[in-house]
Parts: structure tokens; sequence; C-alpha cells
């Protein structure tokens, strides 16, 4: 009987260990789950969201494929976000030179303004991003620049983030050229030339700590990719708005290309100096008030501090920026992609325009 009873109480244990063991790697289960944040796609239309999207998509902007060139990596990195049928050729073409794996992607805040924000850069709270061949880890040093920023110039807003395109245009890119990206995404909503001074400063003492700690070499290790699509320009479907500085007739479309070079020009190319982005400051921003357009580049405030943030961090050693492409949603050879499951988020005429403009520093 005693044996028996020694069998039954041991089944009785078995029972529990296995019970526990269950429970407790449902949750481990549980717990990795909700760890993991993944930030969705916000637009699914102009932008890929499939791998296949993108190997179709890059088979027909060139046949060869694209490859990275041998030219020295780009520090920094000026990009586009617009439909992939407008812009096509530029994407690649400039972000095949960014070669860091680490990347800290600076972005338009359109819906800031709706949301009540400004004055901030705009981190997240994701552990991972969208990617079209898997999901894209945000890079540990995001927490790390947000604990030197938050009591300065840094908040975190996850609904700012999850509305917004500009930042989610340029991922799958990226990836294409370099799997084992990791990211950090920042937003610049309104603010004034001289808070985007400081804010670029700030960011560039809190890159180079982290940086340092981490041994990275800038180009090699980690890069900035900032995004802003040019002029958006006519009085056609802006909402009402007439952006038609010089009229949409051919001679007024010229004319505003024109202007676009000579902001490109004075502002962009070349040595990256406060003199040049505060002069960008005054071609793009209404004088008397920050907050209003006077020539419609929404990547106005972001552009600033993308700039101020690569001066600072260079320790005032001037980069030197060359256009890769310029062109605009009528002058491009549109990508065919209506047979890939894309499309157009907006029309494309001569009095419905947006420019392209793309930079690389080194």
């Amino acid at each position: 009987m005693q044996i028996i009873a020694n069998i039954r109480a041991m089944k009785k244990i078995i029972l529990i260990v296995f019970i526990i063991s269950l429970l407790s790697c449902r949750n481990k289960e549980a717990k990795t789950t909700e760890m993991v944040n993944v930030r969705p796609l916000k637009d699914t239309v102009g932008f890929a969201q499939y791998s296949w999207q993108m190997d179709s998509l890059i088979s027909r902007i060139n046949k060869a494929g694209w490859k990275r060139t041998d030219g020295s990596a780009l520090k920094l990195a000026i990009c586009p976000h617009d439909d992939y049928t407008y812009v096509g050729t530029i994407y690649p073409k400039l972000l095949q030179n960014i070669k860091a794996p680490n990347l800290i992607l600076i972005g338009v805040a359109h819906s800031a303004a709706a949301l009540g924000v400004e004055d901030s850069l705009v981190f997240d709270s994701y552990t991972h991003w969208k990617g079209p061949w898997k999901d894209i880890p945000v890079s540990p040093v995001r927490d790390e620049l947000y604990k030197l920023l938050r009591n300065k110039v840094a908040i975190v807003n996850d609904t700012l983030q999850k509305v917004e395109h500009s930042v989610e245009a340029m991922i799958p890119f990226l990836q294409y050229f370099n799997r084992d990206i990791s990211i950090v995404s920042i937003l610049v909503p309104a603010m004034s030339p001289g808070r985007m001074q400081e804010c670029g400063k700030a960011l560039a003492d809190a890159v180079r700590v982290v940086a340092d700690k981490h041994k990275w070499e800038w180009g090699k290790d980690y890069a900035i990719v900032v995004t802003t699509d040019a002029v958006h320009y006519g009085n056609e479907d802006w909402g009402g708005i007439d952006r038609a500085y010089y009229g949409c007739d051919d001679n007024g479309n010229i004319k505003a290309r024109e202007h676009e070079s000579e902001i490109i020009d004075s502002c962009l190319k070349g040595k990256v100096t406060p003199e040049k982005i505060r002069l960008f400051s005054s071609y793009t921003l209404n004088p008397d008030n920050f907050r209003e357009y006077k020539w419609t580049w929404c990547g106005r405030y972001c552009v600033p501090v993308a700039l101020y943030t690569s001066y600072y961090l260079n320790d005032s050693r001037p980069l030197t920026g060359e256009l890769t492409g310029y062109s605009t949603s009528i002058t491009s050879v549109h990508i065919p992609v209506d047979d890939i499951r894309m499309g157009r988020t907006a029309i494309a005429t001569k009095c419905h325009w947006v420019g392209y403009a793309a930079l690389g520093y080194r």
C-alpha cells in the first residue's frame, strides 16, 4: 500500500511540475509578444510593403539592378518621400550610398499642428518598424539618445509617429541595400529658426556621446538621413490653397523649377554652414510667422535640424553636399506600379506637382 501511495504522490508532483512549466512557457511567450511592438505602415498605396513589390520595382527602375557604389559612404543624405512611381530612380541612386547599418532617420511631422505638437524632437517607443523583408529593429541607442535629450528638446509621441508617412518611405530602399539595418526615427514639428539650431546642436551632442560609447564611426557605422519633398506647387487639389506662385502654365512651371534650383544651389549644395542653413529658412518660412510657408518644402523644419546636427557633429568642419538628382512629379519618368498593387496618393498635373531633391554629404 505504501508503494502505491508513493507512486500516486509522485504522479501528482510530476503533474504539478508539468503544469507549472506549461504556465511558465505561456507567460514567457506572452511577455515576448507584449514586448514586441511593431510600427505599422501608414501608406500602403504609394510605397512598397512587400519584398516582391520592391524586387519588381527595382527591376523596372534599372533592369540590371542596383548595387552599392564603390565611392565613400555618405554621412548625411537628404531624400524625398513621395510615391515611388513619381520619385523613381532618385531613391536608389541616393540611398545606395548609405552604407552604415545604424540609421538616424529624421522626418517631417505633417500632422503635428493638428495634434498640438511643436518645438520638440519627437521620438517613438516602438520596438520594430514594418519592413518588406522583415520587421526592422529600432536601435537600442534610441533610448540612450532620448535620455540625453528628454529634459531639453525631446518628447515621445507614438500617435504622431504612427500617422506620419515620411520616414517609412525610405525604409524599403534602405532595407533593399542592407537587410540588417536598425533605425531611430525622429520627427521635427514646427519651430523657430533659433530653436532648430538649438535642437540640432543638442542632437549632435547626444549622438557624439552615444557614438563614442559604442565606438561608432560616422558614415561607416551610423548615418543620418533626413527626408523632405521639395516644392508642392500649383492651384489644383491643394485643399483650396493657391500655391502657383508663378502661375501654372509652362512658363510659370519653368520659373518655379528655376527657383527650386536657386534654393538648392545657394543653401544645400557645397559646404554646410550655419549661414546657408539660415538662408534656407529664409526661403521656406514666412519671416513674420515660422509656422507658415513662404515656399512649400514640407521639410522646412527637419532639414535645418539635420544640417545643424551634422555641422556640430563634424566639429564645425563643414560637410560637402552634392546633388544626386532633382525631378518633379510631372517631369520624371513614371514607374508603372498598378500591376504590383501600388498606385498614386495624389494627382500630377501642370497645376499640381511636387519637386524632389536628393543630396548626399561627405
